[in-house]
Formats: C-alpha cells, sequence, structure tokens
C-alpha cells in the first residue's frame, strides 16, 4: 500500500511541475518532473517501463536527437504507438520525464515501443531501470572534457554498460565509425552495421581539415588506413596489423545527392532490397542518422517504403538546423557542442543558399555546455577563409562570446566582420538586420534556448510542429 502511495504521490507531483513549468515558460519541463519523481520514488521509471512491450535506446556522441526522432517518426508511420522523449532530454531524469508524461494522471502506460536517447555518460544509470533488446549507437567524438574524460573513457563506459546486461541486446552500429564498429567485438553482443558509401565523389561536402578522432586501431594500437573519410574519422578504414576493418554495411547509403536544401540517396539492404530516401535537411550527417534509423526500423520488420515516407516528411527538432524565415531571409538555428560537429556545421555553408550568410555564434561554459572551452581551438574556424563571398558578418554572443571573437580573429577572419555584444536579444536582431541575404545561428546547448527564443518573436518558424529542445539536456 505504501509503494502504491508513494508511487501515486511521485507521478501527480512530478505532472504538477511539467504542467506549471509549461504555463509559467520555465522550459519545455523535460527533466526537472523526472527529477522530482525519482527523488520521491526511486522505482518510478521501472515501474511505468513495465507497461512498455519493447525497449530502443539510441545513443553516442553526436545525432541523438535527430536519429531517436527520426526512428519515432517511423514507428508510429508504422501504426505504433512510441513512448519518447523527443525534446532532447537525455539523462535519467529527461527519460522518466517521456514515461511520465505518457502515463498520465491515471498512471496507466500501455505502449508497443519506447524510443529513448540517452547520453552516454548517463547509460549504466538508465541501464539499471530500462532493459532494451534494442540500443543504437551513432557515433562517438570528443565532447565536453570536463563532464566525459577522454575519448577512450566514453566507449569504456557504453562497452561495459552494454556487456553487463543480462537480456538479449541487438546492437545496429556505425560501420563507418572505428570506435563505434569495435563494440560488436568487444561486448559479444549481435550487430546490424549501417555505412555511407565515399559522398566525396558526388562533390557534397567541403572537407576542411576535420578532427579525426579514431586515428588507431582500438585493438592493436596501429595508425588506421583510410581509403576515404565522409567526415571526422568516418569513413572506410583497415588495420594493417591486426586485420581490423569497417565491417560491410547490412545497410549502406549510396548516390547521394543534393538539391534545393535537400538531401537523397538509394538505400540498398544485403538482401538485396533498395529503397529511395529524401530528406528535407542539410549535411551529410543526417544521412548517418537516418541510415541508423532505417536500419533500427529494417531490423524491426517495418516496410522500408514506410520508413521513406516517413523521413521524407520529417520535421526537425529545435536548433537541429531548424529553419526560420526573417523578412525574405532564410534563418537557420544549428546546434553545437563539440569540435567535430562545429566542423560539419561550418562545412554547410560551402552549400548554404543564397550568400552571403551573416553568422551568429552563441557560446556558453555552463554544466551542460562543458566549462572548458579550449575545445574552440580545435574547431577548424580557418576554413571559412575558403568560403570567399559566402560570409558576411559575424556576430558573437554568449557567456564566452568574447572569447569565439578572438578565435575567429586568429583564425584568419577580418577585424571589421567581426562584432561581439553580449546580450542576446541585441546580437539577435543585429545579425537578422545585417546585410546578407541569409542568417545562419550556432548556439551551444543552454545558449541555444535564449538564441531561439529571441529568434522566434521576430522570424517566422518554418515548421510550427518541431519538437522542443529542453534547455538542459
Amino acid at each position: 500500500m505504501f509503494g502504491r502511495m508513494r508511487f501515486y504521490l511521485a507521478l501527480w507531483l512530478a505532472l504538477l511541475a511539467m504542467w506549471a513549468s509549461r504555463i509559467l515558460g520555465r522550459g519545455s519541463g523535460s527533466a526537472l518532473p523526472g527529477k522530482l519523481a525519482l527523488a520521491i520514488d526511486p522505482a518510478i521509471l521501472k515501474r511505468l517501463a513495465r507497461g512498455v512491450k519493447r525497449i530502443i535506446v539510441v545513443t553516442g556522441t553526436n545525432g541523438k536527437t535527430t536519429t531517436n526522432n527520426m526512428l519515432v517518426s517511423i514507428l508510429r508511420a508504422g501504426g505504433y504507438t512510441v513512448v519518447a522523449n523527443l525534446a532532447g532530454a537525455n539523462l535519467i531524469t529527461g527519460v522518466t520525464t517521456a514515461f511520465l508524461a505518457a502515463a498520465g494522471w491515471r498512471g496507466c502506460l500501455q505502449a508497443d515501443y519506447a524510443s529513448l536517447e540517452v547520453d552516454e555518460a548517463s547509460l549504466p544509470g538508465v541501464l539499471e531501470f530500462l532493459s532494451p533488446r534494442l540500443v543504437v549507437v551513432t557515433n562517438f567524438f570528443r565532447d565536453q572534457l570536463d563532464r566525459y574524460g577522454e575519448l577512450d573513457k566514453t566507449v569504456a563506459i557504453v562497452a561495459e554498460a552494454l556487456q553487463k546486461q543480462k537480456q538479449e541486446i541487438h546492437l545496429i552500429l556505425n560501420a563507418d565509425d572505428p570506435l563505434v564498429a569495435q563494440l560488436s567485438i568487444r561486448t559479444g553482443r549481435p550487430a546490424m552495421f549501417y555505412g555511407l558509401t565515399n559522398v566525396a565523389v558526388n562533390s557534397c561536402s567541403y572537407s576542411g581539415a576535420d578532427s579525426r578522432e579514431g586515428r588507431f586501431c582500438p585493438f592493436c594500437g596501429q595508425v588506421l588506413s583510410y581509403s576515404y573519410y565522409n567526415y571526422s574519422q568516418l569513413g572506410s578504414y583497415s588495420c594493417l596489423q591486426c586485420g581490423f576493418s569497417r565491417p560491410e554495411p547490412d545497410v549502406e547509403g549510396v548516390q547521394v545527392c543534393r538539391a534545393r536544401g535537400c538531401l537523397s540517396c538509394q538505400v540498398t539492404v544485403k538482401q538485396g532490397r533498395s529503397v529511395m530516401l529524401s530528406l528535407p535537411l542539410e549535411g551529410i550527417y543526417n544521412i548517418y542518422n537516418a541510415l541508423a534509423a532505417c536500419s533500427a526500423g529494417l531490423y524491426l520488420g517495418l516496410p522500408a517504403q514506410v520508413m521513406a515516407n516517413a523521413l521524407a516528411h520529417y520535421q526537425t527538432a529545435t536548433g537541429r538546423l531548424e529553419r526560420f524565415t526573417y523578412h525574405d531571409k532564410q534563418v537557420l538555428l544549428n546546434l553545437v557542442k563539440n569540435p567535430a560537429g562545429f566542423n560539419a556545421a561550418l562545412q554547410l555553408i560551402a552549400n548554404v543558399e543564397p550568400v552571403p550568410l551573416d553568422i551568429l555564434i552563441a557560446i556558453n561554459d555552463n554544466a551542460a555546455d562543458g566549462r572548458d572551452i579550449s575545445w574552440l581551438w580545435d574547431v577548424d574556424f580557418e576554413m571559412l577563409s575558403q568560403f570567399a563571398g559566402k560570409t558576411g558578418k559575424f556576430v558573437c554572443t554568449g557567456q564566452r562570446g568574447a572569447e569565439m571573437a578572438l578565435r575567429l580573429k586568429y583564425a584568419g577572419m577580418a577585424a571589421e566582420q567581426i562584432v561581439y555584444i553580449p546580450d542576446y536579444e541585441q546580437a539577435v536582431k543585429t545579425v537578422l538586420q545585417a546585410q546578407g541575404r541569409g542568417v545562419y545561428m550556432l548556439a551551444t546547448y543552454t545558449a541555444l534556448w535564449p538564441v531561439e527564443r529571441v529568434v522566434n518573436s521576430y522570424a517566422r518558424r518554418e515548421r510550427a510542429g518541431s519538437a522542443r529542445l529542453s534547455p538542459v539536456s
């Protein structure tokens, strides 16, 4: 009886907190309710999860939110009911909030699937309460060193968490990332691999001095030999010493094309099937996200054409290349959080039209962003000098906007191009009213929320149904 009372007390107070948070405009209420519920009833997540037939977890450094949201779109298009943390709150508090919201005031939860984005460092804690049968790993990049530590430590955390699970787990792994592909061998878990053909032959991306996180074989330490890179360390690799190499993908994207802000590719499956995939998105990394989602869908038995149709109408989450219109200008808002992701975001400038673009960069150093911003010196801002005529004014803002302005100066940007404006509203207004034909906004986690709020007050959001991002995720 006491346990039941504690469950409902936790549920109702958490839902009240969610309601109050949204009414008062104090964020999306995607983390605090879960934190409150777990403090009152630590077993509430495990209890709610019993109402879900099958649990899927998506983890990795970059692309978790987009991959998970794509997978949810696919599952719902297949007619399934899905519990999901679409807003990107990926700590155990955000995962719990997703279950609380789905359970409602009566605490009754019945769903076919739970598809959950989970932070890499939080994976062991989440897996104490949930027993997923399918785990998708997107990629591993250096990220928030003061929180995660070195990359090897992050990979070890995920591998150990997967090894400890007693239930059967099938992995969906990125074949092009040696740091991810090794997990099948290290954990002994069966895996389906996805990958992407060499996109450089289609001239779809600019290749700058990319960060190469996985230069060495994870098994023998020999320098890996690459026949091509798609971005960062993702590509076709092999170890000439121990034989570790890129697994042959079960699901592969080929013939990648870009047109009018959209990407398309042919998705081939080992069994001989293929389907044309079109995405209303920019960025090669979004092809990878879509391939991960499709691989999970194929493993679960969803028809390929149903998945293609769902992804053709995919709506981005807030800050994932979200589009606005300010008068006749296109405004793009994108999250940045580590060197690999920032490089990929900058490379988009090579393809975005119309130009020149005025660019806002908002950098914070709160706990969710990482206190150490030295990673900005590992971003290839020097590539901007090769985009002659494509960039206009650079407006830097946020708690560490001054350091960002300094970094751009050292990258070779002309001093008269760079403006530092501490206030978010003034910074956004300045970049919107600049002389360029388009605007590109890049922001770290906690800077994204205030920037989005300001730009939303001046510009029209092109996709009103977008999932919203938690201020701290």
